[in-house]
C-alpha cells in the first residue's frame, strides 16, 4: 500500500507539475489479479482498485500500516464496479455487481474477495475506505435505486445526472460518502462554480473518458488554483482546503467520495466565480 502525506496549502503553492502529480494524482488503479491501494493522510482515506482476471483478488495489505489484525477491523469500505460483471464475497455472502453498481461493506467484515464473471471482460472494482467507529450493514445499491438529480444545462456545458449512493439519506455509513456523476454528451464541466468543504476531504475517479481525451482537474485554494491533467480511470486526492473541479475535452463520468466530520452531501462552502484566481 502506497502512502501519501497531507500537505499544507502554503506548501502546495510552490509545487511544480511533477510534485503536484506525485502528491495528489493516482495514475494506476487496475492491474490484472492485483489489489492497488493508496492511503492518504487526508482523513485517512484509502483509494484503491481490484481487477480479478484469472483468480480472485483478496482485500489484504500490510496491516501494520493500519494497526489492526484485518483490513476492515476499524474501517468501512465503498465499492463501485466500473468494468464487467463481478462478484464481491464478504464473509461468505456473495453480491453480484454490474457496471456502476455499488456495495457498502461494514466494519468488522473479516474476509472480502473480488471475482470476475468473465476474464475477457473483467470487473474493475473501484474502492474507497475510511476509518469507522460503528458497524453498519453491508448493502448494495444501483443507480436506479439511488437518490439522484438531473442538474445543469447545455448552455453552461454542465448538464449532468448526480447519483448519491452512500450518504445520509441512502446507504448508512460512519463517515464515508460516495456517489457517481454522469455528464451528458456535449457537456464538459463538473463542480463549477466551485466549492470547498474544510470539514472533510474528497477524491475523484474519472472514467468513461475516450483514450485521446483528458480532464483538466482544478485544485488549490480559490485564489491559488492549480491543475492536474487526468486520463481515463485515474483518481485524484483533494484536501479539505482545496477546490475540486474539472473540464474535459469530452463528456465523462466520475465517482466522488468524501470522508471527514459528517455525512451531509450538501456540506460545502460555495466559491463565487469572482473569487477564483
Amino acid at each position: 500500500m502506497e502512502r501519501r502525506f497531507a500537505s499544507h496549502p502554503n506548501e502546495v503553492k510552490q509545487f511544480d507539475t511533477g510534485r503536484l502529480r506525485q502528491e495528489f494524482h493516482v495514475p494506476v488503479l487496475f492491474a490484472a489479479d492485483e489489489l492497488k491501494l493508496v492511503l492518504t493522510h487526508e482523513d485517512r482515506m484509502i483509494v484503491g482498485g481490484a481487477m480479478p482476471v484469472k483468480e480472485p483478488v483478496v482485500l489484504a495489505t500490510d496491516l501494520k500500516e493500519l494497526g489492526v489484525t484485518y483490513f476492515l477491523e476499524r474501517r468501512e469500505l465503498g465499492i463501485i464496479n466500473v468494468g464487467g460483471k463481478g462478484t464481491v464475497v464478504a464473509d461468505g455472502a456473495e453480491y453480484e455487481l454490474n457496471a456502476k453498481e455499488c456495495l457498502y461493506v461494514g466494519a468488522g467484515t473479516k474476509d472480502v474477495q473480488f471475482k470476475s464473471a468473465d476474464s475477457a471482460n473483467p470487473a474493475k472494482f473501484y474502492l474507497n475506505s475510511a476509518p469507522a467507529h460503528k458497524t453498519y450493514p453491508t448493502v448494495k445499491a444501483t443507480l436506479e435505486s439511488s437518490e439522484f438529480a438531473d442538474l445543469g444545462d447545455i448552455k453552461n456545458s454542465n448538464e449532468r445526472s448526480i447519483h448519491r449512493l452512500i450518504h445520509a439519506n441512502g446507504i448508512q455509513s460512519c463517515q464515508l460518502v460516495m456517489g457517481l456523476t454522469q455528464l451528458k454528451p456535449g457537456n464538459m464541466w463538473n463542480t463549477m462554480p466551485a466549492h470547498t468543504h474544510p470539514r472533510r476531504m474528497e477524491a475523484y475517479f474519472y472514467f468513461e473518458l475516450p483514450e485521446d481525451a483528458v480532464v483538466v482537474h482544478l485544485m488549490g485554494e480559490p485564489k491559488e488554483t492549480r491543475h492536474i491533467i487526468m486520463r481515463n480511470e485515474e483518481a485524484v486526492i483533494s484536501p479539505s482546503w482545496s477546490i475540486h473541479s474539472g473540464v474535459g475535452t469530452s463528456n465523462y463520468t466520475f465517482i466522488w467520495s468524501m470522508a471527514g466530520d459528517n455525512i451531509r452531501y450538501d456540506d460545502m462552502d460555495p466559491v463565487s466565480m469572482k473569487e477564483l484566481q
